[in-house]
């Protein structure tokens, strides 16, 4: 587990997930995008009697309806066209582990009575299967959904959230656990350079900024920041927040508007290696350009910036 926390509140969030991790109910975890539910889930499973054993995770949000019933469930040989052999599911790879589920909120109608089958009985089909299967799991889900809004709405089942919400825990967004951020962003630099260091200023301005993308934002923030830094120590001025890219679930880029388009251009390229943790050619294949377009660019932005990792 590697966790970077100073503040009470998150100290006392963590204090309440080593005391819960020691039961076997299961957990839902809830909090804006970006804010560190999967963190406090892996901490789940790090503080519990199962941390040896598997830890398998999914986002309900990342398949649709057809493959993630045979990622969760599995198939047998023939089950479909292309299943060409026999595979297990998820539940059975996570056995005497944990599973877990992110964007818990995003499951179709059909999917969740499967799901709640699935946890009210144990034991389950494969996909093409005569043979029931059988597994010890213990189920940690997450959503920035409000799964009750949710269930009175009628786009949730309150049976499967009521199964799924044995235990709830929150986590803050990063604007209500300041304390945090100079921490964070040390650490993610140092991620990139260890000698490279903020002045005063500049922790002090990404202690004033409203971080709605929570500790994500954070991250690209300082992932430009070191990608971009002239000196061992970077100024408040070379801070550079918000931007024009936004990234579709397939990894594209979504440009927003506003500003001229050289600007669009250049929010467009430093998000991308944000995203990519200064990675240059997985940047250069997700813009669509070649390495060297890439390079030259970031010359022209500053001579530094094509320091970035190759």
């Amino acid at each position: 587990m590697e966790a970077v926390i100073e503040s009470e509140v998150m100290r006392s969030l963590l204090t309440t997930v080593e005391r819960v991790a020691r039961c076997h109910a299961a957990v839902l975890i809830t909090g804006e995008s970006g804010s560190g539910k999967e963190l406090i889930a892996r901490a789940v499973h790090h503080y519990s009697q199962r941390s040896h054993k598997p830890w398998v995770d999914l986002s309900c949000a990342a398949l649709p309806e057809h493959l993630l019933e045979s990622e969760l469930f599995g198939y047998e040989k023939g089950a479909f066209s292309g299943a060409e052999s026999t595979k297990p599911g998820l539940f059975e790879m996570a056995h005497t582990g944990t599973i877990f589920l992110d964007e818990i909120g995003e499951l179709e109608p059909r999917m969740q009575v499967k799901l709640l089958r699935v946890l009210d009985s144990v034991s389950y089909y494969r996909l093409g299967g005569v043979k029931k299967v059988s597994v010890d799991v213990r189920v940690v889900a997450a959503t920035n959904q409000n799964l009750e809004a949710a269930v009175a709405a009628g786009k949730f089942r309150g049976d499967l959230y009521h199964r799924l919400a044995q235990f709830t825990l929150r986590v803050p967004p990063l604007r209500q656990h300041i304390q945090d951020i100079a921490p964070l962003a040390r650490h993610f630099l140092a991620q990139h350079d260890p000698e490279l260091r903020f002045s005063p200023q500049a922790l002090a301005t990404l202690e004033r900024q409203p971080w709605p993308g929570n500790i994500r934002e954070l991250r690209n923030v300082v992932t430009k920041a070191a990608i971009l830094a002239r000196n061992l120590e970077i100024p408040a001025g070379d801070l550079e927040f918000g931007g024009g890219a936004e990234y579709s679930a397939d990894g594209g880029i979504q440009i927003a508007a506003g500003g001229n388009l050289e600007e669009l251009e250049k929010r467009a390229i430093l998000d991308t290696l944000a995203a990519t943790d200064g990675h240059q050619q997985n940047a250069a294949a997700r813009l669509g350009i070649s390495r060297r377009t890439l390079n030259r660019k970031l010359k022209l932005y500053r001579p530094e910036a094509a320091m970035a990792r190759v």
